[in-house]
């Protein structure tokens, strides 16, 4: 056992050291269920698997709650295995090398795993504690959580029958979440034909780089730069003024990411070096003053290069300049259900040529109002269509559209009133959680999400404030008790 055992609440700390101790990398759960597995039986807890590797656990209600409604508390069992480079660490048979640093539960060189792992710890915290008050309980721990919220997508016909649904995988103690993005991916497909780059031409290459990216749902509405829409906005420009001719474009990678970088190499007829010089300083210096405040650090360079083996053709080169700089990029919509929350947004993701004539466009959509997402989805089609382009979506996942007026969520904030003196902060986050698929298969499920403070998640720098983590068992009593 480690040293964080002998935090408080002990309970919560042994589970959750426990839990560390287990591999668990996303698609590769099964020791933590075999983990689970063992625990349920262990302890004499009744517990289902379906065929997607999702576990629940049941404890009956305490004696005298025994007609209050079924609550389910709900976690995924994967993390996200993430180390330093001068770390040797193996995710699939190493345990996590925990440590305390100040106020602050930390790994040694990776991913700590508090997400999920502190929400699975309290549940299991919650069936083994018998001080605790609560009506029908069931306990769901889903996996792949974190590469494709398979566990939630997969969840077996009639494994949950609780009314209210405590999600616990928030990182901010303080904060009750309701609400979440549902999200669809966009892939256009673009087919050229590669012809030789003219001789009487001189070549160059813009490279944007210097800005600050970040989630594409958490950041989008923080005005950072998309770089893919910064060189397309360069090239359509260019295009209006000298017979451009482009060999190549590539720009961002992770499709949930804002784009930080991106590049092109292109040619024009050498007569107008001069002209285009004057173009390209024109050009970065009004960048430069339109993005100083918000993006302070960014970066435009042009440099001469040598002649490529090819350019595209000109109709394929048109189409996708016009569709990159004219496709919707950013907020779409704010809701008017949660104020300051982003209800709608896309992002313009990556560019990839591939393969010797084929151009890949991947964007990203997201919304808590499904039908919002979809009218976004079409936009996006639509100029990627128009421009010539193949256009297919991902599956997607559905939101988790916003209800300030639910029961559960009255219970909660009130139960934290009651214990800390101050009110929550009530919000939703406009990114993907598992509460939207939830509430597809179970739409009358009513859900809150909470937890104790995290930072630095999904990276070596990952830590869980000490402090928070009583606040959060705490509030997860209460509302049990109060429900």
């Amino acid at each position: 056992m480690s040293a964080i055992t002998s935090l408080e609440p002990r309970i919560v700390w042994e589970q959750f050291d426990a839990i560390t101790r287990v591999p668990r990398p996303s698609k590769k759960e099964g020791r933590i269920i075999e983990f689970l597995v063992a625990f349920a039986e262990k302890h004499g807890i009744e517990y289902s698997k379906d065929a997607t590797g999702n576990v629940v656990m049941r404890k009956p209600a305490t004696p005298g709650y025994e007609d209050r409604p079924g609550v389910i508390l709900q976690s995924h069992m994967d993390m996200v295995c993430e180390k330093r480079s001068d770390v040797e660490f193996d995710f699939e048979r190493d345990a996590i090398r925990t440590r305390i640093d100040g106020g602050w539960v930390k790994a040694e060189g990776t991913t700590l795993g508090a997400d999920c792992g502190i929400g699975m710890a309290a549940a299991l915290a919650v069936l083994l504690d018998p001080a605790a008050q609560h009506g029908p309980l069931e306990a769901l721990f889903t996996v792949d959580e974190e590469t494709g919220l398979t566990g939630a997508f997969g969840l077996g016909e009639g494994m949950l029958t609780g009314k209210y649904l405590l999600n616990l995988d928030s990182e901010d103690e303080g904060e009750l979440f309701i609400g979440c993005a549902g999200g669809i991916d966009t892939l256009a497909t673009f087919r050229y034909t590669a012809g030789a780059a003219p001789a009487d031409y001189a070549y160059f290459r813009v490279g944007v780089s210097g800005l600050q990216g970040g989630h594409s749902g958490d950041d989008i509405d923080k005005g950072r730069v998309n770089s893919n829409k910064v060189v397309a906005r360069f090239l359509w420009a260019a295009m209006q003024e000298f017979d451009l001719r482009l060999s190549h474009f590539d720009g961002g990678n992770l499709r949930n990411a804002i784009p930080r970088e991106a590049w092109a190499v292109f040619g024009v007829p050498a007569g107008r070096k001069a002209g285009f010089a004057a173009f390209c300083e024109r050009f970065a210096a009004d960048l430069g003053a339109e993005f100083r405040l918000r993006e302070p650090s960014f970066r435009i360079d042009f440099s001469e290069t040598g002649r490529p083996a090819s350019v595209i053709d000109a109709a394929t080169q048109r189409g996708l300049v016009y569709a990159l700089a004219g496709v919707p990029n950013g907020v779409v919509e704010m809701s008017f259900a949660v104020p300051g929350l982003v209800e709608t947004s896309t992002n313009l993701a990556s560019v990839k040529f591939e393969g010797e004539d084929r151009i890949v466009v991947t964007s990203s959509q997201r919304s808590s109002v499904e039908s919002a997402k979809l009218c976004v989805m079409r936009s996006v089609e639509a100029v990627f269509a128009l421009a010539g382009a193949e256009v297919v979506h991902s599956d997607g996942y559905p939101g988790w559209e916003p209800d300030p007026a639910s029961h559960l969520l009255e219970v909660t904030a009130g139960a934290y009133e009651r214990l800390f003196g101050t009110k929550p902060r009530v919000r939703a986050i406009h990114a993907g959680l598992e509460c939207g698929l939830f509430l597809e298969k179970y739409p009358r499920l009513e859900m809150v999400s909470f937890g104790p403070t995290l930072r630095g998640v999904h990276s070596p720098d990952e830590r869980l404030e000490i402090a928070t983590v009583p606040k959060f068992w705490e509030l997860l009593l209460e509302t049990l008790r109060s429900l």
